[in-house]
C-alpha cells in the first residue's frame, strides 16, 4: 500500500462518508469487516491497491498452498472449504490445504456474495489511501487519479501497518548480473528448458516450497542447491489439526506450557519441546536460529531432508554469471544455473502500537491472522472504551527468533485469563468456526485431551514466571551436537 503525506490535486475529487475506512481487502479486512457489519450496524469503506479482494494471495505463486487447514481460515461467517482430509500427498491423513485459486476465489466470494449485498460495505479497488492517518482520509485510483476524500465518523482501521513482502513483488537486496539467471518462485513452472541446475536462495517457507515442488516434479535433489543463511524451527503440521485430531495440538501446547514452567534456559526449553514433537528441525546437527511459525508435514521434512547441497554462509550479496557472493564466501554457479528467489520477508516488523487508538485501530502481528482480526472487529462492536479493548486485544509482534515461541506461549496463556472474565466474548469464541482448533470436540474421546488441560492448569503460573528469567537468559543456542560450517 503506497502511502502519501496528505492528499494532492490531481484528477477529479469527490466525497463520501462512513463509520470505517478499512485499508487493505486482505484476509485481515475482511475478517475485520466480516465480523463488524455482523456484530454492529456499521458502515464499511474498503479500500485495496489490488483490483480484487485477497491481499498478497493475488500475488503469491501458482502452487501456494496454505501452511495451516483450510477450517480456521478465512472469514468467521463463511467456511473455506468442506472440512475433509486430504488422502494422497504429504499432507495425507490431515485436513486439506486450500490452494491460491481456492483462496483467491472465496474472498471474491465473501466480498461479492456476503459483504457488497450486506448494502453496508462499499469496494474501493485499485486505489491508494492518502490520508494522514488522523484527521485526513482519502484515497486516490491507479487507474485514473481521481480521489476522494473520506469522513470518518469512527475509525480508520490499518490492516498493511506490517507491510508484507511477496515474492512476486519484493525488492531484491542482493545484485544480479546481465547473464545470470535469476527468477521468482513464481516463475519456476514457466521454465521450458532444462538447465544445468536449481540454486534456492532463502531459508522461510517460501525456499522450502520450491524445493518440494522441484522434487516433485521428478528434479533430482543432486541438482538442487538450497542456500540457507540461517536454519528455522518447523511447527508439526501433526500438532495444528482441529475437529477429532484436536487432542495432538492440547497435548503438544500443554507440554509446551510444561516445558516454560520447568526449562533451566533456552536451550533447555527448546529440547524439551522438541522432543514433545511439536517443534521441529529439518538437520539434527545445526541448531535453528530463526523462527517464523512456518508450518510442515513429517512428509515434508523427508523430501526436503534429501537436497544435501546446503550453503550456509550467510546472506546472498551477488549472483554472477560463474560465482554467487555470500557474507561469508562464495560458491560456484554457472550461465545455465536457474537461481529461485525467494528471500520475501512476509510479514514486516515495525514498532508495535497500541490496536485501539481514538480514531484508530491497527491490526498488527499475529500468525493466526484472520482468528486475530475477526476478534478486533468482535471487540469493537462490543466494548466501550478503548483501555478496555486494548486488555482484550493487545497487539502481537510477528514472531521471528527462537524466544518467540515463549512469547506467543505467554500471549496464549495472559488472553485466556484475560478472555475468561468475559462471558459474552467467550460465547462468541465458542461459536466462531475461526475458533474451532482450540475447541475438543464433544464427540471426541480422546484421553489426551484431558491429561493436556491438566498439564496445562498445573504449570501456567509458573510458566510465566519462568518465562521472564528464560527471555532474559543469555545462552548457547547451538547445542551439543551443533557444528558451525
Amino acid at each position: 500500500m503506497v502511502r502519501h503525506r496528505g492528499l494532492s490535486q490531481t484528477g477529479r475529487v469527490s466525497s463520501i462518508e462512513t463509520d470505517y475506512l478499512v485499508i487493505g481487502a486482505g484476509a485481515a479486512g475482511l475478517a475485520f469487516t466480516d465480523t463488524l457489519i455482523a456484530q454492529s450496524d456499521a458502515d464499511v469503506v474498503l479500500v485495496d491497491r489490488r483490483h480484487a479482494p485477497g491481499g498478497h494471495w493475488n500475488d503469491a505463486y501458482p502452487f501456494v498452498r496454505l501452511h495451516q487447514p483450510s477450517a480456521f481460515y478465512g472469514v468467521n461467517s463463511r467456511a473455506l472449504g468442506d472440512d475433509r482430509k486430504d488422502t494422497t500427498g504429504p499432507n495425507a491423513g490431515f485436513y486439506a490445504l486450500a490452494t491460491g485459486d481456492e483462496i483467491r476465489h472465496y474472498f471474491q466470494q465473501v466480498l461479492s456474495d456476503d459483504l457488497l449485498p450486506s448494502g453496508r460495505v462499499r469496494f474501493f479497488g485499485g486505489s491508494d489511501y492518502i490520508g494522514d492517518w488522523t484527521t485526513h482520509h482519502g484515497f486516490r485510483s491507479t487507474l485514473t487519479g481521481n480521489e476522494t476524500t473520506v469522513r470518518v465518523r469512527r475509525r480508520v482501521v490499518d490492516t498493511t501497518y506490517l507491510q508484507t513482502s511477496v515474492p512476486g513483488s519484493h525488492m531484491r537486496r542482493f545484485g544480479v548480473a546481465e547473464d545470470a539467471r535469476v527468477i521468482s518462485i513464481g516463475q519456476l513452472p514457466g521454465v521450458s528448458s532444462a538447465p544445468s541446475g536449481f540454486t534456492v536462495i532463502g531459508a522461510g517457507k517460501t525456499a522450502m516450497d520450491a524445493c518440494c515442488w522441484l522434487l516433485d516434479n521428478g528434479v533430482d535433489p543432486d541438482r538442487v542447491r538450497w542456500i540457507r543463511p540461517r536454519d528455522a524451527w518447523l511447527l508439526d503440521r501433526a500438532h495444528f489439526q482441529p475437529f477429532d485430531l484436536v487432542g495432538t495440538f492440547l497435548d503438544g501446547m500443554s507440554l509446551s506450557i510444561e516445558a516454560l514452567a520447568e526449562a533451566r534456559d533456552l536451550a533447555d526449553f527448546l529440547r524439551r519441546v522438541e522432543a514433545s514433537g511439536m517443534m521441529v528441525r529439518l538437520d539434527a546437527a545445526v541448531a535453528p536460529t530463526m523462527f517464523r511459525g512456518a508450518i510442515a508435514s513429517n512428509a515434508e521434512r523427508v523430501a526436503l531432508r534429501r537436497i544435501e547441497r546446503v550453503a550456509r554462509l550467510g546472506h546472498v550479496r551477488s549472483v554472477g554469471s560463474s560465482r554467487i557472493t555470500l557474507e561469508n564466501g562464495d560458491v560456484p554457479t554457472t550461465p545455465n544455473e536457474v537461481h529461485v528467489d525467494c528471500t520475501a520477508y512476509g510479514l514486516g516488523a515495525a514498532p508495535m502500537r497500541p490496536t485501539f487508538e481514538p480514531g484508530r485501530i491497527t491490526i498488527q502481528g499475529s500468525t493466526q491472522t484472520t482468528p486475530h482480526a475477526a476478534m478486533i472487529g468482535w471487540v469493537e462492536a462490543n466494548r466501550e472504551t478503548d483501555a478496555e479493548k486494548n486488555r482484550l486485544c493487545p497487539p502481537t509482534a510477528t514472531p521471528s527468533r527462537p524466544e518467540d515461541w515463549i512469547r506467543m506461549l505467554c500471549e496464549v496463556l495472559r488472553s485466556g485469563d484475560v478472555q475468561s472474565s468475559e462471558p459474552d466474548l467467550l460465547e462468541w469464541r465458542s461459536r466462531s468456526r475461526l475458533s474451532r482448533m482450540l475447541r475438543p470436540d464433544p464427540a471426541v474421546r480422546d484421553r489426551r485431551i484431558e491429561v493436556a488441560m491438566q498439564r496445562w492448569v498445573t504449570h501456567r503460573e509458573a510458566a510465566l514466571v519462568n518465562s521472564a528469567r528464560l527471555l532474559g537468559t543469555t545462552t548457547d543456542l547451538q547445542g551439543d551436537n551443533a557444528h558451525a560450517t
